[in-house]
């Protein structure tokens, strides 16, 4: 499928190729649709760049800038500018994507990524994820902050770190009233 970088997205411009991408897994969002379903895409689609990224990386999409295949070093360049610690970010959206879930973003939540079970619409994101890098400094407000947000939008929250060798962990953060 084709796709064209455009300013800091990937636009997806063939309505049908949009739709098996929206359908497949829930990738990006239809133009001019605040709450599409499968089914009703008939429009172009546009792709963070995560989505972009793990999409290329699959051979999923190829992405243009005009008519110049864009390189996956450029790509990850692009993917780098204007996204504070991409690298990480992406490691933990590659890894529930991985593992079958479907991600979004978090911003409304105030965190990186909401993770869902089966798609939105289906389902309500049971979790909250925030990517950290092993050395980033955690503070306990802003662990606070997070977690009480998320049991108020009934959600687990998770922070994530990547190793630096494929692999992410996790951990899952739960508040009990005594």
């Amino acid at each position: 499928m084709r796709a064209e970088l455009v300013g800091g997205r990937v636009v997806v411009w063939a309505a049908r190729d949009a739709a098996r991408l929206f359908e497949g897994g829930y990738f990006g969002k239809p133009i001019g649709m605040p709450k599409p379903k499968p089914g009703e895409i008939n429009v172009p689609l546009v792709l963070d760049m995560f989505e972009a990224r793990y999409l290329e990386a699959r051979s999923v999409i190829s992405i243009h800038e005009g008519a110049r295949r864009v390189s996956r070093r450029s790509l990850e360049r692009a993917c780098r500018e204007g996204h504070e610690s991409f690298d990480t970010k992406y490691a933990v959206y590659e890894h529930f994507r991985d593992k079958g879930y479907i991600v979004t973003t978090g911003i409304k939540f105030g965190c990186d990524f909401a993770v869902y079970e089966r798609g939105p619409g289906i389902d309500h994101a049971p979790y909250l994820v925030q990517a950290h890098a092993r050395d980033d400094a955690i503070t306990a407000t802003g662990t606070v902050l997070a977690g009480r947000l998320a049991t108020t939008v009934k959600k687990q929250f998770i922070l994530a770190m990547p190793d630096g060798r494929g692999g992410v962990s996790l951990v899952a953060l739960d508040w009990w009233r005594a």
